[in-house]
């Protein structure tokens, strides 16, 4: 009797050669003949194949289909250090470009008025903008500032990719540490829209709090990014008590 975990490894097998045969850019066949082709369910392919999209070797396409990506770079960085992603792409040597930018005022709701600690109906600036890498959406940026910390022609004039770097370069606003939540969601519809992905698709969350020296909360922003791109990691000290 054939095991499931046995099918499953086999399956991977032969997606993990197939992709590896396939020159980055190319489309695989259809979901049902690629099924048919491996002798498997459609379930079962679906979530095999879900599974190299997680790592970045797989695209999906709404109505169009599945692409095989061989990124050849990827953000490799540790969490001690808060930097942008451009810093770290420079550092890295990677080519990175910023995709679609969006640059609102909009009246604070209750619960962003709570983390910037704003009155209601307190208006805010909202930079939202998708990163590339090698041209593929890589990453979705979603900054929320106090109108009197950026304006909003400062963004549109000088703004290049990274708030926290337009920040850095500023005397006026000192920053002192960032505080930052890490977590994985499958992605809203707008987000897989801007990175081309299907909706529910797995994305790495940081839900990060800027503080200015005087202990402001002066940005609020959520930084969406596509697994397989980026390698992050941190260095943990053993035996040092939580208190």
């Amino acid at each position: 009797m054939i095991r499931d975990n046995d099918v499953s490894r086999s399956l991977h097998e032969q997606l993990s050669l197939l992709i590896a045969e396939t020159e980055s850019g190319e489309q695989l066949p259809s979901e049902p003949k690629l099924a048919i082709n491996l002798g498997v369910s459609r379930a079962s392919l679906r979530e095999a194949m879900r599974t190299f999209e997680t790592r970045g070797l797989l695209q999906r396409k709404q109505g169009v289909g599945t692409f095989v990506i061989h990124p050849t770079g990827v953000f490799d960085t540790s969490l001690e250090n808060l930097n942008s992603l451009e810093t770290i792409a420079d550092q890295l040597g990677l080519d990175v470009s910023m995709g679609d930018l969006q640059v609102t005022r909009r009246i604070v709701d209750l619960e962003m008025s709570e983390i910037l600690e704003l009155p209601e109906n307190e208006e805010i600036l909202q930079v939202s903008r998708v990163i590339l890498a090698e041209n593929r959406p890589v990453a979705y940026l979603e900054d929320n500032l106090p109108i009197d910390v950026i304006s909003e022609e400062k963004v549109r004039k000088d703004f290049t990719g990274s708030v926290l770097d337009m920040l850095i370069k500023r005397d006026d606003v000192p920053l002192a540490s960032s505080k930052c939540e890490i977590s994985a969601i499958g992605a809203k519809r707008n987000i897989a829209t801007a990175l081309d992905i299907q909706r529910h698709d797995p994305l790495l969350v940081f839900s990060s709090l800027l503080y200015s020296t005087r202990g402001r909360i002066i940005d609020s922003s959520f930084s969406y990014f596509l697994p397989g791109y980026f390698h992050f990691h941190i260095v943990r000290r053993i035996g040092e008590s939580l208190t």
